[in-house]
């Protein structure tokens, strides 16, 4: 994936080493991503025990015995996309400036950006409780911030069985900001108006795979937007897409923790649900091919 090194970026959503929102709004529940609470949850069903509320950032305060991290340094100098080249960390202005421009245009009105893209490391304050390394990537709706552990973030791809890219990074946050589009059409709460469901066709899978389909979309519009910071992407780069998409399936992660797969327990979706709806996205480049919730064709 090649970045565009005139673009001027916009630093002003996304933050480094601090923690995000948090305070009064407490008490939401964090939304997982293609990989956050999901392989906490399979861990859970694994070994028993602990609260899904408290674990997922629905309860308030630190863990006992934990202290929080953050990451050490300055926020970085971002200025256009040439600077990627000399400091990696600005790469995550550009995912987020590029979806941010999307997004902005794709609405006739009502368009809020997130509030932040909080890099954080450990352990860090939110609107939805305190979010940890562990619970991977995820999108907290009380905060509209998408909050990521870079470092953790590697470490689970790794360990899921894929290669970490650039093209994986921006399809994970692209995935998260799809939350953020889903809590801005109401149908975020259209999934969770069913309770804690699961199973294939859950509400909450059906959440999911509407935030791969709109990582679809946001990579085949941003690639013909002249003004993104993301200049092209390659066959490669889709490749490590869909090979992103399968890793975070449900029944991969189940079978790679040692289990039998059970889709009565799946929050997600499986892999080929989840690559089904990330190439249906891409292959529109439409965001009204992305209603997950009136469909019966889940790419089962």
């Amino acid at each position: 994936m090649e970045f565009r090194p005139d673009v001027k970026l916009d630093t002003s959503r996304t933050r480094y080493g601090g923690g995000g929102g948090g305070g009064g709004r407490g008490g939401r529940i964090a939304v997982g991503g293609g990989l956050s609470g999901l392989l906490v949850i399979i861990l859970m069903m694994i070994f028993g025990g602990g609260n899904i509320g408290d674990i997922l950032g629905g309860g308030s305060g630190q863990p006992a015995g934990q202290q929080q991290q953050q990451p050490q340094g300055q926020q970085p100098q971002c200025e256009t996309g040439a600077d990627i080249e000399s400091n990696e960390q600005c790469r995550y202005v550009a995912y987020e400036n590029a979806l941010t421009n999307y997004w902005s245009g794709a609405f006739s009105d009502g368009f809020q950006p997130i509030q932040a893209l909080q890099l954080f490391s450990g352990q860090v304050p939110t609107a939805c409780g305190t979010g940890s390394s562990q619970m991977g990537p995820f999108y907290c709706p009380g905060d509209t911030t998408i909050y990521i552990d870079d470092v953790f973030m590697g470490q689970l791809l790794e360990q899921l069985g894929t290669t970490r890219s650039y093209a994986a990074e921006a399809y994970i946050i692209g995935h998260e900001y799809g939350h953020h589009i889903s809590y801005l059409t109401g149908d975020m709460n259209k999934a969770r108006s069913g309770g804690n469901d699961s199973g294939p066709t859950s509400g909450a899978v059906r959440l999911e795979l509407q935030a791969d389909c709109y990582a679809g979309v946001f990579f085949k519009n941003t690639i013909q937007d002249p003004n993104s910071p993301i200049e092209s992407i390659t066959q490669d780069d889709l490749n490590r897409i869909v090979d992103a998409a399968r890793a975070v399936g449900d029944d991969h992660i189940q079978q790679q923790q040692g289990g039998r797969v059970v889709p009565e327990s799946w929050t997600h979706g499986s892999s080929r649900m989840r690559q089904y709806w990330v190439a249906k996205g891409f292959e529109s480049g439409d965001p009204n091919t992305c209603d997950t919730f009136s469909t019966d064709e889940l790419g089962q």
